[in-house]
């Protein structure tokens, strides 16, 4: 028996015996009668076996027609899930990835380089930078507006996100220029306890803690001058005087514009900055791409 029996026969042999009808077959299979007919004759030629009893009462399948009918449609379902998934993986590839971020990554040029590698090994693939304000801290991973996110640790929910880590930094203290401790070459955290400080907006939740360091404060609740939403807020604020803030090292540039210092701080734990996904997307193939290229960039582990 030749093997050599193409999917579109299978397709016609099972249209045939599902409708027991040639012309309804072939309406259904957008053909004409006599090309169905013609080709259901040759995939018995093929197979050395009639598979359709033909008379004047109609069409019936044969003994061998009933056999092949359930092994032909496992057949044509496996394709189609198989072409289904390849389809998946096509438009995975061509699709547009969302990166959100609350704050620009200004650290030796790693968004350009990130890119480059990963346009490099999908260069069908769009990638579209989305800025996010600081009330969601992450930048669009919770509400699924982004694919991945530049953010900082503590996340709420952590445990919901993978992560690799971009940056590790010593903190600062952003402080107005007229400030009594901007002249210091360094401050401990002690000598900050009674400053009013800038705060993240209470949404945040653990990283509105984090940059008002709860944990250095040995129980000691901070002072909140002013709630801040952006960079743009918090450059307002410390110009106005209305309090301090930490800041790390990476991000000193965007504050220290005019009008504003920073020194190192003493007595705190440093800032994680990392790059970070919702852990059911982790296979999708291009979130995987892009955290790989970030990963390479950056030189850093996988959380």
């Amino acid at each position: 028996m030749s093997m050599d029996v193409h999917l579109r026969d299978l397709r016609y042999f099972v249209a045939v015996a599902e409708e027991l009808h040639f012309t309804r077959a072939a309406e259904r299979l957008y053909v004409s009668q006599p090309a169905l007919s013609k080709q259901i004759r040759a995939l018995e030629r093929h197979m050395g076996v009639e598979l359709f009893r033909r008379d004047r009462h109609g069409v019936a399948l044969t003994e061998a027609g009933t056999a092949l009918l359930p092994h032909a449609r496992g057949v044509l379902g496996a394709w189609d899930e198989g072409a289904a998934a390849v389809d998946a993986v096509r438009a995975a590839q061509r699709s547009t990835l969302v990166v959100g971020m609350s704050t620009s990554p200004v650290r030796g040029g790693l968004l350009p380089a990130i890119r480059s590698r990963f346009s490099a090994a999908h260069p069908e693939a769009a990638v579209r930078i989305r800025q996010v304000n600081w009330e969601d801290p992450t930048a669009g991973l919770a509400d699924g507006t982004a694919d991945l996110s530049f953010v900082w640790l503590p996340l709420p929910g952590q445990d919901r996100y993978d992560f690799t880590l971009v940056a590790e930094e010593p903190l600062m203290v952003a402080l107005p220029d007229t400030h009594p401790l901007a002249g210091r070459a360094a401050i401990d955290f002690a000598d900050l306890l009674d400053e009013p400080f800038l705060a993240l907006p209470e949404s945040t939740g653990p990283l509105r803690d984090y940059w008002l360091a709860l944990d250095a404060r040995g129980g000691r609740p901070p002072r909140i001058g002013a709630e801040i939403a952006s960079t743009e807020e918090t450059y307002e604020a410390l110009t106005a005087g209305l309090g301090v803030c930490l800041v790390a090292e990476g991000n000193v540039p965007l504050l220290t514009l005019g009008g504003v210092t920073a020194r190192p701080v003493r007595g705190v734990t440093p800032s994680r900055y990392v790059l970070a996904w919702r852990r059911e997307d982790g296979r999708r193939p291009l979130v995987r791409a892009y955290a790989q290229a970030c990963r390479r960039v950056a030189g850093r582990g996988t959380g």
